[in-house]
């Protein structure tokens, strides 16, 4: 029984081992090229989005608030 125990401790640390090695010594991952490339899509995206809102805001709804504010001011009823 005590052998039993003591080889799957050894291998349970060998699996810890080989687990901690790959992980520490993994050579891949983001760098700041990829984290700037982002970071500027996000903001170019956001300036779209905005200029889009601001484009539909003052052709679409400006000119029909402004016309219900004065048809309600100049109510002759």
């Amino acid at each position: 029984m005590e052998r039993v125990k003591k080889s799957i401790g050894k291998r349970f640390m060998g699996f810890q081992t080989k687990m901690y090695r790959k992980i520490k010594c993994k050579q891949g991952g983001e760098g700041y090229v990829d984290s700037g490339i982002k970071i500027l899509m996000a903001v170019v995206i956001g300036a779209l989005v905005l200029a889009g809102i601001y484009a539909l805001w003052g052709d679409t709804i400006m000119p029909t608030l402004k016309t219900r504010i004065q048809d309600m001011f100049n109510y002759k009823g």
